[in-house]
């Protein structure tokens, strides 16, 4: 269980707060209007925000945790790959920055064809579409191995079939591996298709999840602003 307990995090006149947990391996979409602080409650679960009050997993508190050395894989919109390394040596980077042992490399190879990308590890990410560069990126957030995923827009870049695929392959992943996934996504539909819960950051709060159909089915005012209904 992922539970975040008394957060407070407080920037120049920003401020926002949360108090509430999600079930292990529960998908979570985070929505709400630009500059409600989607990306700041990632930035305060990962570590990389300040915040008061705690973050526990799975009965651990990791406050003072370090961000590399929390249960934690992160997935951004750019995708984050170095442009001068095959699709196979960003994926590595999961594992190693030294030269890969050859089981390393094997575990490269298997993620890559988990991901639909067989073949394509000596390929450049300038010689790769937005999709198979996501599915790059989705590869070596699994070699990470870590169970709680943040996902902040990551296919916000692509059009509305590759998005909807790359969701998929997500959801289908994170279900085989029992991953904890929370996903900041500007796209209500996305929500739909992917989140079991959501959560509406709005006016300083990023409320409690809720079922997703109830979430959509029966929007409170924030949301039907949020929505224009």
């Amino acid at each position: 269980m992922l539970t975040l307990e008394g957060l407070d995090i407080v920037q120049d006149d920003f401020r926002l707060t949360a108090d509430w947990s999600v079930p292990t391996g529960a998908r979570v979409a985070i929505i709400g209007p630009s500059g409600g602080g989607k990306s700041t409650l990632l930035g305060a679960v990962s570590g990389f925000t300040p915040a008061k009050g705690r973050v526990v997993w799975e009965a651990e508190v990791l406050d003072g945790v370090p961000p590399g050395k929390r249960p934690i894989a992160m997935l951004f919109q750019d995708q984050n790959l170095f442009p001068h390394l095959t699709a196979a040596q960003n994926v590595g980077l999961a594992l190693s920055q030294r030269r890969l042992t050859s089981d390393q490399q094997s575990r490269v190879d298997d993620a890559l064809s988990r991901v639909g990308l067989k073949g394509f590890g000596d390929r450049k990410p300038a010689n790769l579409s937005g999709g198979q560069q996501s599915r790059v990126a989705l590869a070596r957030l699994l070699l990470q191995d870590r169970p709680l995923w943040l996902l902040d827009e990551p296919f916000a870049a692509l059009g509305p079939g590759l998005r909807s695929e790359m969701l998929a392959l997500v959801r289908q992943i994170a279900e085989e591996v029992g991953a904890t996934v929370l996903m900041v996504t500007h796209d209500p539909e996305d929500a739909r298709k992917f989140a079991e819960l959501v959560v509406v950051v709005d006016a300083g709060i990023a409320q409690a999840p809720r079922p997703t159909a109830e979430v959509f089915d029966n929007p409170d005012e924030a949301l039907r602003q949020y929505l224009g209904r």
